[in-house]
């Protein structure tokens, strides 16, 4: 753990802490959540236990006004029976404690806010699918079956929201690059089509991650307004590939190649339903056009659609397409023992949601579908909520395809199903 994150911390805690105590702070001011969750695998995997997550999770939180300004806290406290690490891993979120947010927020001046600190941050129109919103993901969490809320993983960052009559923009400064929580190899395998070969707990992708102190920086920018119904944005990113997406050939260890994105979209009420279009242009890091090792820029495109079929039934459906740029050059260069990527990669997700007895029962489906890999990935949920602050759950992810290197069926060996049990207060 990084002992400037450490001290940070420490700091904001402390202040954070006497601050609300001195303000009369009362217990019914901390809220959260205790929780079970437990998933299996329904068949044998030779490079994994087959239990593949058995935790107890409490989560605490709190959010006090003092004056004009918020201080925001919310921390996971995680017993771990199959990652028994306990030393904490903020980064990573492994360990007994995961600090999803530590933030404080004030008006700077009648049009300005500023929010300074860990904290959770999204935006752009895709469900699941993510084009504009380069915040760091945990990939990892999703594909073992928690709650859909721990697919974003937190950022530290300073993030200023401008409000004028014209426009409004945020910007996000993050001073220390945020990777996503991507799949290694430790808790999930997986088969790496560079390699030929899967990746496990005894062999885990190694990283050459950028990390140093406002060298290896983010900025992520924002600026949007309602035009008529229609919620219209730009958006801008320098930084890096989020997910590791190059190679160092000499070492092997998996690079993050700097990255910018520009990119918009638009989300507007249509035929009864809301529809979004949102694009973008990766422009990588500029040896890619003739290095194999490193990911190519690329143009995206999603186009989205959701609505009320029936009582209480919504369905939405995405189209995502990505567009390899420089096509001809990466053929080129490539070495005759690589997988050729397609040009073209089309991605078709379909949602199912249906609520039953009064909203208490939630039945739901979501299906992503790779066309040009045929392949794809279930997710299934039952969630019952027993009492207004009781619930139980179960689902599955379920990876399925023609070969084992492509996006999805690489994790063909972490199918599962999972249970849980929560009690929020």
């Amino acid at each position: 753990m990084n002992r400037k994150l450490i001290i940070v911390y420490s700091l904001m805690m402390s202040n954070c802490l006497s601050s609300v105590f001195a303000s009369d702070f009362l217990m019914e001011n901390i809220d959260g959540f205790a929780e079970a969750r437990t998933s299996f695998k329904p068949s044998n995997d030779i490079f994994q236990r087959n239990v593949s997550m058995a935790e107890l999770r409490l989560q605490i939180g709190t959010e006090q006004d003092i004056g004009e300004t918020t201080l925001t806290w919310v921390t996971d406290f995680i017993a771990d029976s199959v990652d028994n690490r306990h030393e904490i891993n903020l980064e990573s979120g492994r360990g007994v404690i995961d600090q999803r947010q530590l933030n404080i927020s004030f008006p700077l001046t009648d049009n300005m806010d500023v929010k300074l600190g860990r904290q959770i941050l999204t935006w752009g129109t895709g469900d699941m699918t993510f084009i504009n919103d380069l915040f760091p993901k945990d990939y990892q969490s999703f594909f073992l079956g928690r709650n859909d809320e721990y697919l974003k993983a937190p950022s530290d960052a300073l993030k200023i929201s401008v409000f004028t009559g014209l426009i409004n923009a945020n910007v996000v400064y993050t001073p220390k690059f945020d990777a996503d929580r991507f799949i290694s190899g430790e808790r999930l395998s997986f088969f790496d089509a560079s390699e030929n070969t899967y990746r496990d707990r005894d062999n885990p992708v190694e990283v050459n991650k950028p990390d140093e102190w406002f060298e290896d920086d983010e900025i992520a920018i924002r600026l949007y307004r309602n035009i008529i119904n229609a919620e219209a944005a730009l958006y801008f990113y320098d930084g890096y590939w989020k997910s590791p997406a190059g190679v160092d050939e000499s070492s092997g260890k998996r690079l993050f190649p700097a990255l910018r994105v520009f990119g918009a979209s638009v989300r507007s009420p249509f035929a009864t339903g809301m529809a979004n279009v949102e694009a973008g242009y990766y422009q990588s890091d500029k040896q890619s056009k003739s290095n194999p090792f490193l990911r190519n820029s690329d143009l995206r495109l999603l186009l989205g659609f959701e609505k009320e079929i029936a009582k209480e039934l919504t369905a939405g459906v995405q189209y995502n397409l990505t567009h390899m740029l420089d096509y001809s050059d990466y053929l080129e260069a490539l070495s005759s023992n690589f997988t050729v990527n397609d040009k073209n990669r089309h991605v078709v997700t379909v949602r199912l949601t249906k609520m039953l007895f009064q909203q208490d029962l939630k039945l739901s489906i979501f299906n992503f579908y790779v066309l040009s890999d045929k392949d794809g990935y279930l997710r299934f949920n039952v969630l019952y909520k027993l009492v207004d602050n009781l619930s139980v759950e179960g689902g599955g992810n379920y990876f399925y395809g023609k070969n084992n290197y492509t996006s999805f069926n690489q994790f063909e060996r972490n199918n599962n199903m999972y249970t849980a049990m929560r009690f929020s207060y």
